[in-house]
């Protein structure tokens, strides 16, 4: 918390929160009275309106998240919209951003990334949306859950190859902690231990070729034979078809002349 965020919410008429029991925790510790109302994914739609409206009386209305930045995926994003349309001014009190904090811890390069927020559940829509952001030569920063963790690991190294990724939980609280390697190495300790906290995933992509989405630029297997070329994207993803029809598409044949280049080695 900043000392200008605890002045605004004691200042504004009413204070917007996600959850607000946790909401109330804090302003119990900073001695905030103002009042507390609930706006949350499940309730936005009616309460959306309702919060636009009081600001058009003349209200002033603070917007608080469950954790880090309103408006950075929640739903508090909904609410700026609205307020933006009724042509009310929306003003940024900036605190604490994990996608930012982590990719400042990371190591890894910060001159070009891409937030993506959260991944799909169902693995094959997210084998496809990792599939589009293949091609990204970026820094690319997710959000996870404990949960899910170790799930979304092994498709992002089964889909891009063994890149160098922080993985990162519980930013700016008391078990805050960054993992640094590769995805195997990152996967390894994982699978010794509980994964428990909110984590975020920042993935080193910035060597990729965007015509290709490959991990290296340019027509990098120049001069390997074809069973070289297969056999590297075979250990990055663990499934030679895959490495057949990756090493296909780089050399813009068709998979079955890989696979007869194969059988004559």
């Amino acid at each position: 918390m900043t000392f200008r965020a605890i002045r605004i919410l004691k200042e504004v008429g009413c204070i917007a929160a996600e959850d607000t029991r946790q909401t109330r925790k804090l302003l119990t510790h900073f001695e905030i009275p103002t009042r507390l109302v609930s706006y949350h994914e499940h309730n936005k739609r009616a309460s959306g309106p309702e919060l636009v409206r009081m600001m058009e009386e003349g209200q002033s209305i603070a917007l608080v998240s469950d954790a880090g930045m309103p408006a950075i995926s929640d739903p508090g994003y909904d609410l700026v919209c609205l307020a933006i349309e009724a042509g009310i001014d929306v003003v940024p009190i900036p605190g604490a951003n994990a996608a930012l904090s982590a990719l400042i811890i990371s190591g890894l390069p910060t001159e070009r990334f891409l937030f993506a927020g959260f991944l799909p559940r169902e693995r094959k829509k997210l084998k496809e949306e990792l599939e589009r952001l293949r091609s990204v030569p970026a820094t690319l920063i997710f959000y996870e859950s404990p949960h899910r963790i170790t799930k979304t690991l092994e498709v992002m190294r089964e889909v891009w190859g063994d890149h160098p990724i922080a993985v990162v939980r519980e930013l700016t609280k008391r078990y805050e902690e960054v993992l640094r390697g590769s995805f195997g190495e990152c996967l390894d300790i994982l699978q010794e231990r509980e994964p428990k906290g909110e984590y975020c995933l920042v993935v080193d992509r910035n060597g990729v070729d965007p015509a290709s989405g490959s991990g290296e630029a340019g027509d990098w297997w120049i001069g390997l034979s074809v069973a070289e070329h297969v056999a590297k994207y075979e250990r990055e993803t663990g499934d030679k078809k895959e490495a057949m029809k990756r090493a296909a598409a780089d050399r813009n044949v068709s998979k079955r002349d890989i696979y007869n280049a194969l059988l004559q080695k």
